[in-house]
């Protein structure tokens, strides 16, 4: 009760020193003159706070006439501390000194014990010090932070104790022993020992003031190396010490001609230059037949709170499995597709298909099906026995070869720990039926870890417009330069279209996007830009723009590589299959150009670079490669198309079209031979 009246008593101090200065600072802004003042190098203070001391080690001989019946171990107290302070460092530089003398209590109680009698015995303490505590000051940083550490030399002057000894509970009858009260013997009266410790400066005066102000709130560590207070025993004591500083300093006044107002000439503030240009290539010359080597998601997705197939996949009746083939996918017809996201798609959407297919073609396939539920496990179990009814229903599998498991997340999950951003997209992707088994006419070769691929399906299908065949944007320098740039273009009667706000250097846009059904067209393209010091900039180049068109066959082929969610490391999990599989089937003097791509969770800027990211791994991997296999012949051209919606080769409404977006598609076109 006393430590907390000391520091009560410290508070109402700080409190009444606080206001103060306030009131001190307040009638100086008044007076304040046209003259400015250097930061004081000397400042004088006082300081107060509190002592948090902890108690270590044994007493139990107090005094040559007091031995408590017990032995005390341990404890814990607070105490106040008062000082006063002088203190020198420079303005603006880093080293300085402070020197404290200052009261100093270590006053504490140690943990109850009981007594031989089956009593409660309690020890108080209440030591106090005269300290003298110099200190080195250090401020690492241009701001108003120091660190301060030191020697420390106590005066013990106060040493008394209190032993209070209760009755035994059994013996409600007893009379209780007196306090006893003295003061300890073989007292140290000198220690020598050390603190470190850290605080803030706060200005409570401007340079206005030739008087001048400084708060600082400030905490030290004292350990316990010289701080035992007997010569006998093995009691120490380490302290935390917490308070505040209230310092005052006198400036030195700047003379009249210094403390003109300088106003420094004006800068021209030169804004890097973006060069704008556009490339629009003529109609490519060939058809291409493209055989496309298709990822297939061992995935399939459930809707919110539902364990049935969602309408979406295709689902074959008995009686047309006899029709269905894995090579002729396209006699399906998928739901609610289009473009490239319809050809590939109904690949995907037949994953139940192709895996039954496979299944009934070998009985040695067996499969685990792993099904996440934010619900929970059991109800992952039911969408995963969704997937087995099918599969024994309609393709006869026998039930011995699928198992069922249940689970709150798969195990390469989409939602991360601590994320708070598009979580329902996130736990939509994390709502699904995982495929996996160790067959090789099952899974995809060349990968390994805990969720892989099924074997990739092939096919032949006509190429839409390439990318060499898109209308392609250079802003040179928009990465320095500008915030954001965006395109118009006007066509030969004045209609307007607008692409962006884009904020990479390069852009590329199909040319349907801006012919619609013309063949061809004249445009005037106007690059506006956002600088960076908020003027607007514009550029306008004329272009003429040809639709793509298919005259000649000619066959190129296409490989994709998936990845997962934020991820774009593609080292670990499909090196040996671009090393092994797809490099090897590049042709002498072939083009590889490699386009990277994201769903739509995600900052827009963030997903355009992770896009490129992944497309440089992927070329590095191949580079690689053909590098060890002595070939020099290939030429590359990356893109980072990100979430861009146009160029985007799926949708993002169905989490399996987001899954099928976190790609790199690697098209790899044969030299056109020379007639």
């Amino acid at each position: 009760m006393k430590a907390n009246t000391n520091v009560k008593k410290g508070t109402r101090l700080i409190k009444g020193l606080l206001l103060g200065i306030l009131i001190l600072t307040g009638i100086q802004t008044l007076q304040a003159q046209e003259y400015r003042y250097t930061r004081p190098s000397w400042w004088f203070g006082a300081a107060a706070g509190a002592n948090f001391n902890f108690y270590r080690g044994t007493t139990q001989t107090l005094n040559s006439t007091f031995v408590t019946p017990s032995a005390f171990h341990n404890g814990f107290g607070a105490g106040l501390y008062l000082g006063t302070m002088v203190e020198y460092h420079a303005p603006d530089t880093k080293l300085g000194f402070i020197l404290q003398l200052a009261y100093d209590s270590r006053k504490g109680t140690f943990n109850e014990v009981m007594s031989p009698c089956n009593c409660p015995a309690d020890l108080s303490t209440n030591l106090n010090y005269f300290a003298v505590e110099p200190s080195l000051r250090f401020a690492p940083f241009s701001g108003n932070f120091y660190i301060f550490a030191g020697p420390r030399l106590s005066l013990n002057w106060n040493k008394s104790f209190l032993y209070e000894q209760g009755i035994n509970p059994a013996i409600p009858d007893q009379i209780p022993r007196a306090d006893v009260e003295g003061d300890f013997s073989d007292m140290n009266k000198l220690r020598l020992s050390m603190q470190v410790g850290m605080g803030m400066d706060i200005q409570l005066s401007t340079r206005d003031n030739e008087n001048q102000a400084v708060l600082s709130p400030f905490v030290s560590f004292l350990p316990y190396f010289g701080q035992n207070p007997r010569s006998v025993e093995s009691w120490n004591m380490t302290t935390i010490r917490a308070g505040i500083a209230l310092k005052f300093g006198q400036g030195h006044k700047i003379h009249r001609e210094e403390a003109v107002i300088y106003t420094p000439p004006k800068v021209v503030v030169i804004e890097p230059t973006v060069h704008f240009s556009v490339t629009s290539p003529k109609n490519v010359p060939e058809k291409r037949r493209v055989r496309e080597t298709f990822p297939l998601l061992n995935y399939v997705f459930f809707n919110l709170e539902s364990t049935e197939i969602p309408n979406r996949y295709v689902l074959l009746k008995k009686d047309e499995v006899k029709n269905f083939h894995e090579d002729q996918l396209e006699v399906v017809t998928p739901k609610d597709l289009s473009g490239r996201s319809g050809r590939s798609m109904v690949v995907y959407y037949n994953v139940l298909n192709i895996l039954g297919d496979r299944m009934a073609a070998s009985t040695s396939n067996n499969i685990t099906l792993v099904g996440s539920s934010e619900l929970g496990p059991e109800d992952g179990k039911l969408m995963a026995e969704s997937v087995k009814k099918y599969l024994v229903d309609i393709y006869g599998i026998s039930p011995s070869r699928i198992k069922i498991e249940g689970r709150v997340k798969p195990k390469i999950p989409s939602e991360k720990p601590g994320g708070t951003l598009e979580l329902t997209l996130l736990r939509e992707g994390d709502r699904r039926v995982s495929i996996e088994s160790s067959s090789p006419d099952m899974i995809m070769e060349f990968r390994s870890g805990p969720a892989l691929p099924l074997r990739p399906v092939e096919f032949y299908a006509l190429q839409e417009a390439p990318l060499d065949s898109y209308v392609t944007f250079y802003a040179e320098g928009a990465n320095l330069a500008l915030k954001t740039w965006s395109v118009e273009i006007m066509d030969e009667n004045g209609a307007v279209q607008h692409f962006g706000p884009y904020v990479q250097e390069k852009v590329s846009i199909p040319g349907k996007s801006i012919l619609g059904d013309r063949p061809k067209g004249n445009y005037r393209v106007t690059m506006i830009g956002q600088t960076i010091s908020g003027k607007t900039v514009k550029e306008e180049v004329p272009v003429q723009v040809v639709l793509w068109a298919q005259p000649v066959i000619e066959e190129g082929l296409r490989f994709s590589v998936i990845f997962e969610f934020d991820e774009s490391d593609a080292i670990q999990i499909y090196e040996k299959y671009l090393s092994d599989f797809v490099t090897p089937r590049i042709p002498t003097g072939a083009k590889v150009m490699i386009h990277g791509y994201t769903d739509i969770i995600g900052d827009e800027k963030h997903n355009q670079e992770l896009s490129l990211a992944r497309a440089n791994d992927v070329k590095a991997i191949i580079e690689s490669a053909l590098a060890k296999s002595g070939r020099k012949d290939v030429t590359f051209e990356v893109y980072g198309f990100g979430e861009d919606t146009n160029a985007a080769q799926f949708g993002n409404k169905y989490p399996e079209e987001r899954f099928y977006n976190r790609t790199v598609i690697i098209d790899i076109i044969p030299q056109t031979p020379v007639l």
